[in-house]
């Protein structure tokens, strides 16, 4: 049976979790947010998406670390892997300058990202189908069965949780994720500025 001790440590590291995400631990004094016109629910459930957000976050990070040092491979690896595969069920060509692209990397970086990969042998490069100067990569099979094993159907149980939603839930969440990645957008912030100005 739990003593009242052994029950207390849990419990005081879940609310301490949960007062990271609350606005009022958070920003006291609303000097980042308004939240003066919410009732306590409103802020109560506003408190516990926050929670949700950070939870599905940490998921998905140990899950990334986890499939990472199974097979070895870098996120940057893994990335290239991916595109490289959703490029052959698509039908197209993952070339090292789409790779390079996708990945925002420079075509000096993707060509020792290949040559690391094709040494471990996860990846061939092979001549361009229709254009003799290009080169494409495939996958390994195996690299591609063990990925698909691991990491892939981990990522398949999303699905699971979306088809758990009716039609007009899915398009809430959708709305509610389109619009957090707009305002959590980097375009037009200049931090410099921000820096410059608490100096002055």
């Amino acid at each position: 049976m739990e003593t009242s001790e052994e029950g207390s440590a849990p419990r005081a590291r879940e609310s301490a979790t949960r007062s990271m995400f609350s606005m009022a631990a958070s920003d006291p004094h609303q000097e980042l947010i308004d939240y003066s016109d919410l009732e306590a629910q409103d802020i109560e459930e506003i408190d516990a998406l926050m929670e949700a957000l950070s939870r599905l976050r940490a998921a998905e990070k140990a899950l990334s670390e986890a499939s990472l040092r199974y097979m070895e491979l870098s996120e940057t690896d893994m990335r290239a892997l991916h595109f490289a595969i959703v490029s052959e069920n698509t039908g197209s060509e993952a070339t090292p300058g789409a790779i390079a692209r996708t990945l925002g990397i420079s075509s000096a970086s993707t060509t020792k990202l290949l040559d690391r990969l094709e040494n471990a042998g996860h990846i061939e490069r092979l001549r361009h189908p229709t254009d003799r100067r290009a080169l494409v990569v495939r996958v390994d099979p195996s690299t591609r069965a063990t990925a698909m094993r691991t990491i892939g159907a981990q990522q398949a149980r999303r699905v699971d949780a979306a088809r758990r939603l009716g039609s007009a839930e899915r398009r809430i969440v959708i709305g509610f994720l389109e619009d957090m990645a707009s305002d959590l957008s980097l375009e037009g912030v200049d931090w410099g500025d921000a820096r410059g100005s608490r100096g002055a």
